[in-house]
């Protein structure tokens, strides 16, 4: 299964550094995994649950000229997404509130 979660910005540089480079991550039982080509474009994140009960994984994307983080919650089998978008969607609110102009959410 795969949801995506569009995040529209108003203002500043990458998003994605900012999530991936945030020590706040952890609070809501997120960790990046891994990165590729951090500081260049394109560059890409991957998150995973510090719970290991909370299955799957978000990979995250950002598009500066819209200002906008594209983040793919993919799980496998039967698994759902719910717990790992819930905690992604609550940092996102709490921490990176002031740079969000929309968050558009379309399940998969």
């Amino acid at each position: 299964m795969q949801t995506v979660i569009e995040v529209t910005c108003y203002h500043g540089g990458s998003l994605r550094e900012g999530v991936a480079n945030d020590k706040r991550l952890e609070k809501y039982d997120l960790a990046v995994s891994s990165q590729k080509m951090s500081g260049r474009n394109p560059g890409w994140s991957k998150l995973h649950s510090l719970d290991p009960e909370v299955p799957g994984a978000i990979n995250l994307e950002w598009d500066p000229p819209t200002k906008t983080l594209m983040a793919r919650v993919v799980t496998k089998g039967r698994s759902t997404p719910d717990r790992i978008t819930g905690d992604f969607i609550a940092y996102l609110m709490r921490c990176q509130r002031r740079r969000i102009r929309s968050i558009l959410l379309l399940p998969g």
